[in-house]
């Protein structure tokens, strides 16, 4: 209860005689009194109840009780004790609960304070419940849109510290509208990382993979704070489902100067060059993964276990023209039905090309690289198709490493324009003129008869 000096100050305060204009220096110096005494927590708590029922109170005009108010909520923050702390500005919220329309500024100051409060006890879904309770939408006063964006965001990121996505995505929701008019790029950052972090908890890992390594290029952000998006955006393209897509991001995470650096590397190389994975391996990689990404899936295979199979699989058929079901089981580490049944749901995905034959017990592969853009083309026309690039690949091959041999050889044994031209004019020639560089300066045609 608050104390006795409390009371009859207060009291002496709220009688009718008592001179108007001194009553705000007179709360003023109230207010110090109640920070400084050595009073319990509980009467602490009580003793600003009391206060602020006091200037609540028809005592004092709003003009003059703002200020009071804002003052009594900055002295709230500065109590050292967390408990003590959110009691008071708990017990201060229930008495601005009732006027809150004449007192938006300092209800959402309260607010934001008792938001701190919870943050630092772990407390994410309390925060974000006193978080919902400013009123950003208001005729009383106006609220940048770079606040609004704020407050939604910083909700959206409490939620997601408790795994709640459907809340955090419904406050990202708010804040994607006006995210047109954000200037802050910090808040635009977060807005990034909130999008990533909600994909990658909906197991949509390929667009989270994408986000998470689209935020590890902000130049905002430290250091670490890059590589660790790096990670997760390798993380999230070894769980995505195998295929055409995560092959592409597979390939871009690699080629990216940075992944060497982080510990996730070894199993995007492997992943990467369509190398099998072992079971150490996954065990090792599984304690990097959020609880999330070890979740189960519905067959009663966990997202990790899943993505592994599926990768493994995709290996063995660049590896085998052809394999028996029970063979391809003891690869994968599974049952012969539950390996035939991953087969079978990849090759109707066109994650992979070939066909199954269930009497002899066998899967054959096509040599055709899965694209989910085939159509109605049939797979004889795209084996041919594939064995033609890789004909013409092989003579590109070929023509680089030659134009490559010819500049090594042109870099140890440089010859200038000059010596060059001396000795293209002490042939016999048609003509004398050579272009060079793009540019015309001669260029030298034989005659034929002179060769």
């Amino acid at each position: 209860m608050p104390s006795i000096f409390m009371v009859k100050a207060l009291q002496d305060l709220e009688d009718p005689a008592a001179h108007q204009q001194d009553k705000p220096a007179a709360y003023q110096k109230l207010l110090d009194h109640i920070i400084n005494s050595n009073d319990d927590p509980s009467s602490l708590s009580d003793n600003f109840k009391v206060f602020i029922d006091s200037v609540l109170s028809d005592n004092l005009g709003i003009v003059a009780a703002r200020p009071l108010l804002g003052a009594a909520v900055e002295s709230i923050k500065t109590i050292p004790d967390l408990n003590t702390k959110i009691h008071a500005g708990t017990t201060a919220l229930g008495s601005l609960e009732s006027r809150v329309v004449s007192f938006e500024e300092q209800d959402a100051q309260l607010r934001e304070m008792l938001a701190d409060a919870y943050t630092l006890q772990e407390e994410y879904i309390e925060a974000a419940k006193v978080l919902q309770g400013i009123q950003l939408e208001s005729s009383q006063r106006r609220v940048p849109d770079d606040h609004k964006v704020a407050v939604w965001i910083r909700i959206c990121r409490l939620y997601l510290e408790e795994d709640d996505t459907m809340m955090a995505e419904s406050y990202l929701n708010r804040a994607k509208n006006l995210r047109h008019k954000v200037t802050n790029p910090e808040l635009t950052l977060g807005f990034q990382l909130s999008e990533a972090r909600i994909l990658d908890a909906r197991r949509k890992f390929l667009e989270a993979s994408q986000a998470y390594h689209s935020f590890s290029f902000s130049a905002i952000l430290d250091e670490g704070e890059r590589m660790r998006a790096l990670s997760s955006a390798i993380i999230c393209a070894v769980l995505a489902g195998a295929g055409p897509q995560r092959s592409r991001a597979l390939a871009k995470l690699y080629k990216d100067e940075r992944s060497p650096q982080v510990a996730e590397y070894g199993i995007l190389e492997k992943v990467f060059l369509d190398r099998l994975i072992s079971h150490d391996e996954v065990s090792r990689f599984s304690e990097s993964l959020a609880p999330h990404q070890l979740a189960q899936t519905a067959d009663g295979s966990t997202v990790l276990a899943k993505a592994v199979v599926e990768h493994n699989l995709l290996s063995v058929s660049k590896l085998y023209n052809n394999i028996g079901v029970t063979e391809l089981a003891n690869l994968l580490g599974l049952d012969a039905t539950r390996a035939e049944g991953y087969a079978a749901r990849m090759l109707e995905q066109d994650r992979i090309m070939g066909s199954i034959d269930q009497i002899d017990g066998m899967i054959l592969f096509e040599g055709v690289e899965p694209s989910s853009e085939r159509g109605g083309l049939s797979r004889r026309k795209d084996l041919a198709g594939t064995e033609l690039r890789k004909w013409d690949s092989r003579v590109q091959g070929v023509a680089e490493e030659v134009e490559r041999v010819a500049s090594m050889i042109q870099l140890q044994h440089p010859v200038s324009e000059v010596v060059l031209l001396n000795r293209i004019s002490t042939k016999p020639c048609i003509d004398h003129r050579v272009r060079t560089h793009g540019t015309l300066i001669g260029f030298s045609a034989f005659d034929p008869d002179q060769r």
